[in-house]
């Protein structure tokens, strides 16, 4: 007969293997990873309803992957610690090795990403030492301020096209979003390069080029001190 004191012990092992057991929750861990979120803007960067997103976000901090803050009426989500966002990551890699399905998946959603030629971290690193590349940020503006690739520019996706005539010419650019599987950055290097630019994307995002250490610098924003939708002002201002 299985000790039940055992069975309770393990019970809370599990708590953390049931937060993670929603595709919505993980989507979410990957917004958060970015920086710290109201409800609100949650909901409205996962496409998902308000109450479903508070929802969602109570069975990720009772498994203690998650704090919370309030400001007057609204409640700001953020990941307990780097460890979270460097375990989801742990998960979604052992994932990728055991389940063939992940690359498929992976592979219908963003597309042939070998074939964009990836910039490894270590690459980017040294030719922003060398000041021969532009480094692009394409999320939008509040994940920008909340942190990025010290050096980098902000033009979101959505205005890529627009902005063309922003980026000089002749010079390589390196796009780069929220991780591994998020598809703002190949997107971007897909329209560059059907303008003519050379562009490839960075191998990871952020959160990935936070982990190893390397230069994340910060913005200001403006008329939104709690939140992350204000303008956002270059670094330094």
């Amino acid at each position: 007969m299985v000790d039940t004191r055992k069975i309770a012990l393990y019970e809370q092992f599990s708590r953390v293997g049931k937060a993670l057991a929603n595709p919505v929750r993980l989507i979410l861990l990957d917004l958060l990873a970015q920086g710290e979120r109201s409800v609100e803007d949650l909901a409205e960067a996962a496409g998902m309803k308000v109450g479903n997103t508070s929802a969602q976000l109570k069975v990720l901090a009772s498994a203690g992957l998650l704090t919370t803050r309030r400001s007057s009426v609204r409640v700001f989500y953020r990941l307990a610690d780097e460890q979270v966002a460097a375990f989801v990551d742990e998960v979604q890699e052992f994932a990728a090795l055991r389940l063939a399905e992940v690359e498929l998946a992976a592979r219908v959603y963003l597309g042939d990403i070998a074939a964009l030629e990836p910039v490894a971290q270590d690459e980017l690193a040294r030719r922003i030492e060398e000041g021969d590349v532009v480094v692009l940020d394409v999320r939008p503006p509040g994940e920008y301020a909340a942190g990025h690739i010290q050096g980098a520019i902000n033009v979101p996706n959505d205005q890529l096209e627009a902005r063309l005539a922003e980026l000089p010419s002749g010079t390589d650019v390196v796009a780069y979003c929220r991780g591994r599987y998020c598809i703002l950055a190949p997107q971007a290097v897909r329209t560059l390069r059907a303008y003519g630019h050379h562009a490839r994307p960075l191998a990871g995002g952020l959160p990935e080029w936070r982990r190893a250490g390397l230069p994340v610098a910060y913005a200001a924003v403006a008329e939104d001190p709690d939140g992350l939708n204000g303008t956002v002002y270059p670094e330094g201002h």
